[in-house]
């Protein structure tokens, strides 16, 4: 008996010492392989209507920091027009959920407005101190062999890229970072949240599983992710389903005990909108949550259990512009109002029928008006591969630039698969599909504003 009594207690002491040993991680002490924990956190949208993804942001902050992770080990990049943005009627406050608390307070902004971009995320992800140097705080990730890394990126996507308020990250652009990275022995492991439409093919097939990088995207390659809590106050949507689940579960778990892997398959059952992914050295994912978000000591009793709002109002990234519409119209009392709001709805829908019916005429004249090939390129989801990626990076470019320009137009992210699918098609040149961009859209009027 006492033999067994000694046991218990041996055991009890052992986790005690690994608890403190999470615990000084994340109070800016260390791991218990001697390094530190750090933090990106990025949302690469601007505008009233993308409200959710700077709120997704500042509220990984709130959880980050308070579970420990001291603030020079975290970085915030986000464009910061939305909590004294003239439509929000709180001003200088943002909430990421109905009646919730003010995400926005404290929260460290390190690069904002044109400073948010995808050349200055791969320079702070990399650690590249010098080329942001007068930029922002100038501040980078100054990770080391020791360290674990956490990235959580929110925004729109389309295959193969994530979009930032002025540009583009592409995916092979992406893991030639993260390769680097690993090479250079930049972390021991890495742990990346992926909030953004097809974010899944940022992944897919192009991350190596022996990095010690853990991946999780809130949607598969060829679907769209899903925003959420609909505010009849703020008129726009608060969340994102996916963010909102892993910073819901991260809030009520023991992270001490929970594993990534864990939360990825509670995450991945109550994301009922999209197919939640993981990608990367899966391995990873057994060790817990603590060691990537920190931990913070709760004196809830075990027995607690915060009363979550539920999702039921849920709507595809690119259908938000849509739905606040509709939601302001179902609200408005004043005829004249009424019929403003029908207007701009009217408008939008016709602005993206045009724009599908250009993307359709440009396909038509690239194929030679074969409308077997016009299908299969509509219909067809073509996977990246590495070697593709310099074809659709200019089709892309050249659709932004002579026909829709994408930060302007966000429907139009809806549209690019197909000109990966033109890529990955093998009787359909970039070529004639560049020369059919510039004689269709060179006949038509740019199109700005959200549609």
């Amino acid at each position: 008996m006492d033999e067994i009594k000694a046991l218990k207690m041996s055991r009890g002491l052992i986790m005690l010492v690994s608890s403190l040993m999470v615990l000084g991680s994340a109070c800016g002490y260390q791991l218990e392989n001697g390094g530190k924990i750090w933090g990106l956190l990025v949302a690469g949208s601007s505008g009233y209507d993308n409200y959710r993804h700077q709120a997704d942001v500042c509220h990984a902050y709130q959880i980050l920091h308070k579970n420990g992770i001291p603030d020079e080990n975290i970085i915030v990049m986000m464009y910061d027009d939305i909590a004294y943005n003239e439509m929000n009627p709180t001003r200088g406050i943002i909430v990421n959920q109905p009646n919730g608390s003010d995400v926005y307070k404290g929260v460290l902004k390190d690069y904002t407005g044109e400073a948010v971009n995808s050349t200055n995320f791969l320079k702070v992800l990399t650690g590249d101190a010098k080329g942001m140097r007068g930029i922002g705080s100038g501040r980078v990730i100054k990770s080391g062999p020791s360290d674990h890394v956490f990235v959580n990126f929110v925004d729109h996507g389309a295959p193969g890229l994530l979009a930032f308020p002025r540009d583009e990250l592409y995916a092979d652009d992406l893991e030639r970072a993260l390769r680097k990275m690993a090479v250079k022995r930049q972390f021991a492991r890495l742990v990346f949240y992926v909030e953004a439409c097809e974010s899944g093919s940022m992944f897919d097939s192009l991350l190596p599983d022996d990095l010690n990088i853990f991946v999780v995207t809130a949607a598969d390659p060829h679907e769209s992710s899903y925003a959420c809590y609909y505010d009849s106050q703020r008129q726009t949507f608060l969340g994102d389903v996916f963010s909102v689940m892993w910073m819901q579960d991260s809030e009520k778990e023991d992270l001490l005990q929970e594993s990534l892997h864990h939360q990825y398959e509670i995450v991945r059952t109550e994301t009922n909108t999209s197919h939640v992914e993981e990608y990367g050295d899966l391995d990873v994912g057994s060790m817990h949550v603590s060691e990537f978000l920190g931990y913070q000591i709760s004196h809830k009793p075990k027995s607690f259990k915060t009363k979550l709002p539920p999702v039921n109002d849920a709507v595809p990234s690119h259908h938000v512009p849509i739905a606040i519409l509709q939601h302001k119209l179902e609200a408005a009392v004043d005829p004249k109002e009424k019929q403003e709001i029908k207007f701009q709805l009217h408008r939008t829908l016709k602005y993206r029928h045009h724009m599908e019916s250009i993307v359709s005429d440009i396909l038509m004249l690239a194929t030679g008006r074969d409308e077997d090939k016009v299908q299969e390129l509509k219909v067809n989801g073509y996977k990246l591969s590495p070697k593709q990626f310099s074809c659709y990076k200019k089709l892309v470019s050249s659709f932004s630039e002579k026909c829709f320009k994408l930060s302007d137009n966000p429907h139009a992210f809806r549209q690019l698969y197909i000109l990966a699918n033109v890529c990955g098609h093998e009787k359909v040149s970039m070529k004639s599909m560049m020369n059919a961009i510039t004689k269709v859209c060179s006949r038509q009027p740019r199109l700005r504003g959200i549609i």
